[in-house]
């Protein structure tokens, strides 16, 4: 369209990425060229001039707070976890789970004075949590499966994202407290929603529109 200026939305890959194409389909953008993207990772949209770039999950923020992409989608885990500059303007309800503390059946984990150790995908997610109930901890990074720290001894308990609860219960481990639920979030440049207020205020409310119409089907 005339005089629209464009407006670049980054996508978190895997299932983020398809649920947040089909809700901008059905809100009337075109995602069309996503849906049979190969290895394409940037797509445009004439009629709103938009620019959807795919990326993983820890690099949208990073492209969003330097002003690379205008807006971007990503779960509440990454916001959580990573302290980055931007507005969150929508929870989109879909890439729900939660952030759980986890570990052996039948242990007594918060029993005792001993210092326990936590490992994690998540240390900020899990330090802030423990800091919040007054538990002193000892957090160990994990990259790959935290599932196996404690069954190896590595540490005491797991703080990791818990969707089915099916891996923890084939390895043995039990959620021991819930911190907070996770959902998909639309987030914003702080100078894009100065700059470009109007088309960015647009696509918020295709969304919002959407899901409110979602809603009512449901009900």
């Amino acid at each position: 369209m005339i005089n629209r200026k464009t407006i670049k939305i980054a996508l978190t890959k895997g299932r983020i990425e398809k649920c947040a194409v089909d809700i901008f389909h059905k809100s009337g953008i075109d995602c069309s060229d996503l849906m049979n993207k190969g290895r394409k990772l940037i797509f445009h949209n004439d009629k709103f001039n938009i620019d959807f770039v795919l990326v993983k999950a820890p690099d949208v923020l990073t492209y969003v707070e330097h002003g690379v992409v205008d807006m971007g989608i990503v779960g509440k885990d990454t916001l959580l976890e990573q302290n980055r500059n931007f507005y969150e303007v929508l929870d989109l309800k879909f890439g729900k789970c939660k952030f759980a503390v986890a570990g052996p059946k039948n242990s007594n984990f918060y029993e005792g004075y001993n210092r326990k150790k936590i490992a994690t995908k998540y240390p900020n997610v899990a330090r802030n949590y423990f800091r919040k109930i007054g538990q002193d901890v000892e957090i160990i990074k994990i990259e790959g499966s935290v599932e196996l720290a404690p069954i190896l001894g590595l540490a005491d308990a797991i703080v990791d994202i818990v969707e089915t609860g099916n891996t923890l219960k084939e390895n043995g481990l039990v959620v021991y407290e819930d911190i907070c639920s996770i959902s998909a979030r639309l987030v914003v440049n702080i100078a894009s929603m100065k700059m470009k207020k109007k088309e960015i205020e647009e696509i918020v409310d295709l969304l919002q529109t959407e899901m409110k119409l979602g809603e009512l089907v449901l009900e």
